[in-house]
């Protein structure tokens, strides 16, 4: 596996060059690793014993691949996100990546996956947090065997972008699931987001300690809005289930805490917070969105799209593809303001265009 070729594959990867052999641009960093739960999976859970899978029609109908194992019509906000930086390819899922693609990122992510080690585990197996760190850290030794070299290794990972998603199943997967889990009994809902800031802070940190440098954090969106949660909880007259986005407030207060306080104890790295729920579309219809109380898909009763049914055909008006995840229309949407910023509310403290272009090795300024 090791050899001349892997080598040159691997400075390749590396070095700094203006333009692939190709000619198209480089990309903006020089790989970019996901880790999440089924909003970013790429199909690390297709050969997995679980219900939390969709790599069968109708999901993938415009996925040029077709039915991956993503929970989407198309393309996931990661898939969005690597082509703004400049892939060429989307991100490939940890199960299924060659050792030539680990050299410019893995996907880590899983449906059904938590922060908690045993969210979402009702549905079957998945890959939570500490697993995908696991993952990542062999991931590493794979491109150190490759190099032949620890710190060509961790030069690469300082200029990598990482991006972490989780923690939407810890709540509709666990803590509002108390016929499964006993977390609403143990917790108090403000007790319960400081203990997932906390958990999220040494897994975060973990990362730090293997080389990553570049953080984009994503907070988690209002699931109070989403289909299942207004089908099995009632909006009591409203338009959302209220409880439930005030719940994830609190746990979205802490992580831009965090952030806060890991860019003033990392002078060497950088954290950014994604406000996924301040790109819930305040006005859908003005971005052509006309659906969003419904998914686009027929669901059957675990909320995911009904297996070879056609879904509907105006899929770009619809914020739902089913009764959980958001349609390749809303990813591109929430992936966009992600890279450039819209709004100054969108990202903190600077959008992941920025963070890409950042240069940790250069002088701080005084």
């Amino acid at each position: 596996m090791v050899g001349e070729r892997w080598v040159v594959i691997f400075v390749l990867a590396v070095a700094c060059k203006l333009r692939w052999a190709d000619g198209q641009p480089k990309p903006q960093v020089p790989c970019f690793f996901i880790f999440g739960d089924s909003l970013v999976d790429a199909g690390n859970n297709n050969k997995l014993p679980t219900d939390a899978k969709v790599n069968y029609p109708p999901y993938g109908v415009d996925y040029p691949k077709g039915a991956t194992g993503r929970f989407c019509n198309g393309k996931t906000s990661a898939d969005v996100l690597a082509e703004k930086l400049g892939f060429g390819h989307h991100i490939p899922p940890y199960a299924s990546a060659s050792d030539q693609a680990l050299l410019q990122g893995v996907n880590y992510a899983s449906g059904s996956a938590g922060i908690r080690d045993e969210t979402g585990q009702h549905m079957g197996e998945n890959i939570p947090f500490n697993k995908q760190l696991e993952n990542h850290k062999a991931t590493i030794s794979r491109m150190v065997g490759a190099s032949g070299d620890n710190q060509t290794t961790n030069n690469l990972l300082k200029k990598c972008l990482y991006y972490v998603g989780l923690g939407s199943n810890d709540y509709l997967n666990n803590y509002f699931l108390p016929q499964r889990y006993p977390t609403s009994k143990t917790f108090t809902l403000d007790a319960y987001a400081k203990a997932l800031v906390t958990q999220f802070s040494e897994q975060i940190t973990t990362l730090y300690n293997n080389g990553a440098r570049k953080f984009i954090l994503s907070g988690v969106g209002n699931i109070g809005c989403i289909p299942q949660a207004m089908r099995l909880y009632g909006t009591n007259s409203t338009v959302c289930v209220i409880s439930m986005n005030q719940a994830i407030a609190l746990f979205n207060t802490g992580l831009v805490a965090l952030v806060n306080q890991f860019n003033q104890k990392f002078a060497d790295g950088k954290f950014i917070y994604i406000n996924c729920t301040g790109m819930v579309i305040q006005d859908p219809f003005a971005l052509g969105l006309k659906y969003f109380t419904s998914g686009c898909c027929e669901v059957n009763e675990l909320g995911q799209c009904a297996a070879d049914i056609a879904p509907c055909a105006k899929r770009s008006e619809y914020l739902f593809w089913d009764s959980f995840h958001p349609t390749e229309a809303m990813n591109v949407i929430t992936a966009t303001r992600t890279y450039t910023a819209e709004m100054p509310t969108d990202t903190f403290p600077m959008d992941a265009r920025s963070l890409a272009q950042l240069d940790l090795a250069a002088p701080k300024a005084t």
